[in-house]
């Protein structure tokens, strides 16, 4: 029993002694003079104000810890709060101090709040705290170094933190509210370069502008070491709500093994399920994931999965896009590349990015399309879409980019407009996006040329030559108007600004020259107008008033060639040198066709020649000779043909007079020959 005794007696020492040091402990700690002593140290190598109102409380078992209540801190000049706490605890175990040993047992903050603020500048509002500009502490030759980290925490709990961040500059404002963060123990040594966590959860709320979004994060456990690194797995679920769009994401990492230095990951798996109005978006993506740490490089070498879009107004409803291809990113050079390919319907798509350098982004690009119906995928425009407010145009999403690509689509159908053989160099700087060379095959002809975007001013510049097209189905698809038949070539170079596609048509400026070959003015059978003309002309009596006919679908004037030249100027197209060639007639005229306003006001004059009744002349003889004025007028889809008679009558009677005078000139000549003859015999 004298064991016993002894034991007793050691224990019932220890325990004494322990008892009178955590008296002597809490006689000795004076939360007031540590709070006043925090709080001018702050200030003098801050300027910023300390506030703890809360009691600074120790308590000595199950371990020693010091809590803290309510505490503020201001922004330098102590005029604005920067940061707040409700209250805060932190615990370390007991017995290790009997070795001179700290270790944490848990830290607990609850009310946590902070605005971190990016200023006009460029600076943060934090700077002076992380010691950016301050002098760096000297190692003396007869100081030992400041020893390795050292972290090992039995648990962290962070509840009802708030963040709020701020760029003064783009006035935006992100809030981060409701974040509470957990762990189980955390051990870090820094001779060792070692981390273990356990048990780390963290879970958001938060709002940017008019959205608001959630975040939660999941580690079971997580560990790395110079030699071996691993873990069980990694998820984070995000979900962004807006108005009229939700968003939910997930990323799933699983399979971590490796070191320090490298990192391989069985299985990234990312998930994605959007919806914006009546558009759904279902998207997943997985892959191995190599990263080489010490090279700061991260490779994803098989991306596989598969997009699905769904909209009740699209032609085929759904849509699923087989996704494969690959990444490689170097962190420490700043470059990237990305291979993607996808198949649907007839479609073969193939792009590779190539990213010369992160901020500012300088983005390279090669797509490659075999065959594409834009058409087929989109909702059909209803008379609702057309009717609505126009929307604005705003190219300033070109500003801050660096692009380079190539472009090669096999054919092409877009707004009805189809297109073959299309490749374009693209290039973006200076907040301009230039097409340039960008050449195509399109209706039976060809076109090159260049376009241009330019967010100063919001301008756009179009130079293309269109070569053997045929100018009747290209009008029929690119803005449904069937005015003329035709097949030749258009030069077209033309510049606009504006942020609607009203004033844009309003502010147009520029030239076309069109050159067209066997076909034929729509809307009118001027060989049927002729005959009706010839026969008012021909009327014994009455009053020869102008004759105005619509334009019919039916009826069309055949051309074997036309030429002309427009000059555009503020949305209005001016013309004078109209020229129309056909078996029976010749045709010139002038005029405006105002693009902004969707009118035109022109006039045309036909002049009847040699005739061919198989060319649609028979019957128009007696005509040959006048020039017969027909005025184009109205809306483009509602033209109005007027043959102005008045003016015809005036060009007949001035003729028939120069053909009097011709005739009495003719006989006075023919009389004076007989004379000569008479007097000189011959």
């Amino acid at each position: 029993m004298k064991p016993l005794r002894i034991l007793g007696l050691v224990s019932g020492l220890a325990i004494a002694l322990l008892a009178a040091g955590a008296g002597l402990l809490y006689a000795l700690f004076d939360g007031e003079k540590i709070k006043d002593e925090a709080s001018r140290v702050m200030l003098e190598q801050t300027q910023r104000k300390l506030d703890i109102s809360g009691k600074l409380e120790l308590s000595i078992w199950p371990d020693v810890g010091i809590k803290l209540g309510r505490l503020t801190l201001s922004e330098p000049g102590g005029k604005e709060e920067f940061l707040a706490l409700e209250s805060a605890r932190l615990a370390v175990a007991v017995m290790p101090l009997l070795s001179k040993q700290v270790k944490v047992r848990r830290v607990e903050i609850d009310g946590f709040k902070a605005t971190l603020v990016k200023r006009k500048n460029g600076t943060l509002n934090i700077a002076d705290l992380l010691g950016g500009g301050g002098e760096q502490p000297k190692v003396g030759a007869d100081k030992a170094a400041s020893a390795p980290l050292q972290i090992d925490i039995a648990g962290i709990r962070l509840a009802n933190a708030q963040f709020i961040w701020r760029d003064e500059k783009s006035g935006s404002t992100t809030t981060l509210s409701a974040l509470d963060l957990a762990s189980g123990r955390v051990q870090a040594e820094g001779a060792k370069q070692t981390l273990a966590v356990e048990a780390l959860s963290l879970a958001a709320k938060g709002k940017s502008g008019a959205d608001a979004f959630e975040v939660k994060l999941e580690a079971p456990k997580l560990a790395l070491a110079p030699d071996k690194a691993g873990g069980e797995s990694l998820s984070l679920a995000a979900r962004l709500s807006g108005a009229g769009r939700n968003v939910a994401a997930k990323l799933v990492l699983s399979g971590v093994e490796g070191n320090a230095q490298a990192l391989k990951i069985g299985k990234l798996a990312l998930d994605v399920d959007a919806t914006s109005g009546e558009t759904a978006l279902k998207a997943h993506l997985d892959s191995p994931v190599t990263a080489d740490i010490a090279a700061q490089s991260l490779a994803l070498e098989k991306i596989a999965g598969s997009v699905a879009l769904v909209n009740p107004q699209m032609p085929m409803k759904q849509l699923k896009l087989p996704v494969s291809g690959n990444l490689r990113a170097d962190f420490a050079h700043q470059t990237a590349a990305l291979e993607l390919a996808t198949q649907f319907d007839e479609s073969k798509i193939a792009t590779k990015l190539k990213v010369a350098q992160f901020a500012p982004l300088a983005l390279g690009f090669d797509l490659d399309i075999d065959r594409l119906n834009v058409d087929q995928y989109l909702p059909p425009a209803t008379k609702e879409d057309k009717a609505a407010k126009e929307g604005k145009l705003d190219f300033s999403a070109l500003k801050g980019l660096d692009v380079n690509g190539a472009i090669r689509i096999g054919s092409l159908q877009v707004s009805k407009l189809k297109l073959a053989k299309l490749t374009a160099k693209i290039k973006i700087a200076g907040g301009r996006l230039d097409l340039a060379p960008l050449t195509l095959n399109l209706y039976e002809g060809s076109a090159n040329g260049s376009l241009s975007l330019n967010a100063a001013g919001n301008t756009v510049a179009i130079k293309q030559n269109l070569a053997g097209v045929s100018i009747h189905p290209l009008l029929k698809d690119f803005a449904d108007k069937d005015l003329v038949e035709g097949r030749g070539s258009v030069a077209l170079d033309v510049t606009s600004h504006g942020d609607t596609v009203t004033a844009m048509k309003k502010a147009l400026g520029g030239s076309v020259a069109v050159s067209l070959k066997d076909g034929a003015i729509k809307g009118i059978n001027l060989a049927q107008s002729l005959r009706d003309l010839k026969a008012k002309l021909g009327a014994a009596s009455g009053k020869r008033e102008d004759a105005t006919q619509q334009a019919k679908a039916g009826d069309k004037t055949d051309f074997s060639e036309l030429t002309a030249s427009l000059k555009i100027a503020n949305g209005v197209a001016h013309n004078d040198d109209l020229s129309m060639k056909s078996p029976f007639l010749r045709l010139s005229g002038a005029g405006d066709v105002d693009i902004g306003g969707g009118q035109m006001n022109y006039l045309a004059k036909a002049s009847v020649v040699a005739s061919s009744a198989g060319q649609g002349g028979q019957g128009l003889e007696h005509l040959k000779g006048l020039t017969i004025p027909v005025r184009v007028t109205g809306p483009f889809e509602n033209l109005s043909y007027k043959v102005e008679f008045g003016s015809l009558v005036s060009d007949a009677a001035k003729a028939k007079v120069a053909e009097k005078t011709q005739e009495i000139r003719s006989k006075v000549e023919d009389k004076v020959k007989d004379t000569l003859k008479g007097l000189f015999g011959r």
